[in-house]
């Protein structure tokens, strides 16, 4: 009786397609969650990701307002890539201003 090596496991795990995983992913959490529990956790997934949008266009709006009211402060800005989960320490103004524009312009779509 041969034993399969966990090298040769992972080969076989890695040959599975996307949906494959999606399925497997989805089993796992309405055995560990239960079937009654999927909706509370939907509803969850789907209040979140409408704040994450509702911050976005927040920030996007106050980007551009301030954009036309004069230039923007170092303050502002690392407190809106913050919102957006950008590493903003070894940035200058102009970098995080670009990498705050390619974040909100990548959210959309």
């Amino acid at each position: 009786m041969a034993t399969v090596g966990l090298s040769e496991l992972f080969m076989q795990f890695a040959g599975l397609g996307g949906w494959e995983w999606v399925i497997i992913i989805g089993l796992i959490v309405v055995v560990f969650f239960g079937v009654k529990k999927i909706p509370e956790l939907a509803r969850s997934f789907g209040k979140a990701t409408a704040e994450y949008e509702k911050a976005r266009i927040q920030a996007k709006k106050e980007i551009q307002q301030l954009k036309t009211q004069g230039s923007l402060g170092r303050e502002k800005l690392e407190s809106i890539a913050e919102t957006l989960g950008i590493d903003y320490t070894n940035k200058n103004d102009d970098e995080l201003r670009t990498a705050i524009d390619v974040e909100i312009n990548k959210s959309k779509q």
